[in-house]
């Protein structure tokens, strides 16, 4: 099994990629961690892992990026060492700009970009010290395209290719990989707890989420990607791929297509 015995830290493994993945990857024989907000939701999914032995819990709050180090020793300490960090955790948005107030854009970067790089900052020197590592990033399409009603969320995914390409090219010699994975729709619950302007929940599901690839498929591809160490891969239907290579080679093609997209 190619993930035979690697221990393998997955953030936001409560439900969608995050629960789909962990199932995945557990059938590969790998040992994980789980970490999300819900530890109750985290116990069913270890529950659902091929062999539940091999998978520990550790709850964290992203939003609360000041406190990782502690989380982080914790997670080596499970089995003595992380081989692959899963930075899978995170939260959307569904608010026109002139719609969103700025606590909503905080709230955004703080869970998906600073707590994201907070953790990934507590368990480099573990990767360094080890000469191996490998950082994987649930990031988005929309980290590649700026999209309607996702400002925010754009910009905080934008930011993680910022920093983890940095980061990529810094630990080179450490034998310390990343891969940026960038999904388009999939069907997870994602929509549904997406922030509107005023920072609640959307509370309903995106129809082009709805349609979107089912979580399982993705799992085993975004395993695959893993696997053969890929810096950056788009896990997506043809039109989401189709937008990001508009964007690169023709961007005023591009920026017509986009104003015509629903922003209701």
């Amino acid at each position: 099994m190619p993930f035979s015995d690697k221990i393998v830290w997955i953030t936001g493994a409560s439900s969608g990629i995050g629960k789909a993945l962990a199932i995945e990857l557990s059938n590969q024989d790998a040992k994980l961690i789980l970490s999300s907000r819900k530890k109750d939701d985290l116990e069913l999914v270890k529950n659902a892992c091929k062999n539940s032995a091999n998978v520990k819990i550790i709850t964290l709050d992203l939003e609360n990026y000041t406190n990782l180090q502690s989380t982080a020793d914790e997670a080596i300490a499970a089995f003595g060492k992380v081989d692959i960090l899963v930075n899978n955790g995170g939260i959307s948005q569904r608010s026109l700009v002139k719609d969103t107030h700025i606590s909503v854009d905080k709230r955004i970067m703080d869970i998906n970009y600073l707590g994201t790089i907070a953790l990934t900052k507590a368990i480099l020197p573990h990767f360094i010290k080890n000469k191996t590592g490998h950082f994987v990033v649930t990031t988005s399409i929309v980290g590649k395209i700026g999209t309607p009603l996702r400002s925010s969320y754009a910009a905080s995914k934008h930011a993680l290719h910022g920093f983890f390409d940095s980061l990529r090219t810094e630990n080179h010699q450490n034998n310390i990989a990343v891969t940026l994975i960038c999904p388009g729709f999939v069907y997870t619950n994602v929509s549904k707890n997406a922030l509107t302007g005023n920072g609640t929940p959307q509370q309903k599901m995106d129809v082009a989420t709805e349609n979107g690839i089912q979580p399982e498929r993705f799992a085993k591809l975004m395993a695959k990607a893993i696997k053969q160490r890929k810096e950056e891969i788009y896990i997506s239907g043809v039109k989401e791929k189709f937008g990001v290579y508009v964007k690169r080679f023709f961007p005023k093609i591009f920026s017509i297509m986009i104003r015509k997209m629903s922003v209701t």
